[in-house]
C-alpha cells in the first residue's frame, strides 16, 4: 500500500482559505470605507444645501427690513402730511370766522352799549365796554349767547366809573368762539350774501 501524506495539502488549503478570508476582509473593509465616505459626502452636501438656504433666507430678511424701515419713514411722511392737511382743512374752515365774528358783533350789541376793546386768546374773546345800565349789559350777553358764533358768555367786571355820563358802567366779558351748527350756518350765509346785494 502507498503512503500519502495529506499534511501539505491541508495547509496549502488553509493558506488559501486565510488569503481569501484576508481579501474578504480588506473588501470589506474597502467597501465600508467607500460607504461611509458615500455617507458623510451626502450629509455634507445636505449641511452645506441647508446653509445656502439659510444664507439666502437671511438676504431676504435683510431686504424686508428695509422695506419696513422704508414703509415706516413712508408713514411718517403720510402722518406728516395728513397732520398739514388738517391744519389747512381747520385754517379753510375758521377762515370766515372773523367775518362772521365782527358781523355777529355789530348784530349783537344793544343800543346803550359800546365797546372799547376786543382781545383774543385761542378760542376765547375778551370783551370791554360801557354800557347805561347793567341791564343793557345783561341783554347784550343774552344777544351774544343766542348768536351762534360766541357762547358761555362770563361777565368778569362791571363797576360804576364816571368818565362817560352817557355810559356810567364799565364792564368786561369773556366769551367762548364756536363754529355754529349747520343751520345756522346756512342762515348767516344767506344774511351775508343778502347784505351784500
Amino acid at each position: 500500500m502507498a503512503r500519502i501524506n495529506l499534511l501539505p495539502w491541508r495547509a496549502e488549503r488553509r493558506k488559501q482559505r486565510q488569503k481569501e478570508f484576508m481579501t474578504m476582509l480588506g473588501l470589506a473593509a474597502g467597501a465600508a470605507l467607500l460607504l461611509s465616505f458615500l455617507i458623510v459626502m451626502y450629509y455634507n452636501g445636505q449641511i452645506e444645501g441647508q446653509q445656502n438656504r439659510n444664507e439666502y433666507l437671511r438676504d431676504q430678511i435683510k431686504l424686508v427690513d428695509e422695506q419696513i424701515k422704508e414703509i415706516e419713514a413712508l408713514d411718517k411722511k403720510k402722518a406728516n402730511l395728513l397732520a398739514r392737511k388738517q391744519v389747512i382743512e381747520e385754517l379753510q374752515a375758521s377762515r370766515s370766522q372773523m367775518v362772521h365774528l365782527f358781523d355777529q358783533l355789530v348784530r349783537t350789541i344793544p343800543e346803550g352799549v359800546r365797546l372799547n376793546s376786543i382781545a383774543q386768546s385761542g378760542q376765547s374773546l375778551t370783551l370791554t365796554g360801557q354800557a347805561q345800565s347793567n341791564a343793557r349789559v345783561s341783554s347784550y350777553m343774552r344777544n351774544l349767547e343766542e348768536s351762534g358764533w360766541m357762547a358761555n358768555p362770563d361777565l368778569s367786571i362791571i363797576e360804576a366809573k364816571g368818565d362817560d355820563k352817557g355810559l356810567p358802567n364799565a364792564f368786561t366779558l369773556k366769551v367762548k368762539l364756536q363754529t355754529p351748527k349747520k343751520e345756522g350756518e346756512e342762515a348767516d350765509a344767506a344774511d351775508v350774501a343778502g347784505g351784500a346785494r
